[in-house]
């Protein structure tokens, strides 16, 4: 089964191009299948992913994103700064 994962991103507006770019960066050093949306000051991740490999990326995605969080706005006190959202895919 595959899973697509949606992920929302605000970055600072002084880092928005620096984001955009080490996303891109960590999609080519994974081999990440996916694509990448950006609004005037959002970027929106969509991946998809095997099921069986979901639990490891979503792992080294969270040491990613530790790294990116100086370069994020945070959204709110709770999603803090990504806004996920990951489903089965249906086609």
């Amino acid at each position: 089964m595959k899973k697509l994962s949606i992920i929302r991103f605000k970055p600072k507006p002084d880092h928005f191009n620096d984001f955009v770019e080490n996303i891109r960066s960590y999609h080519a050093e994974t081999n990440t299948v996916g694509y990448l949306m950006k609004t005037d000051d959002e970027v929106f991740a969509v991946i998809i992913r095997d099921s069986d490999t979901l639990d490891d990326d979503a792992q080294r995605g969270v040491q990613w994103l530790d790294r990116q969080r100086p370069l994020l706005q945070e959204f709110n006190e709770v999603d803090r700064h990504t806004i996920p959202i990951t489903g089965d895919l249906v086609v």
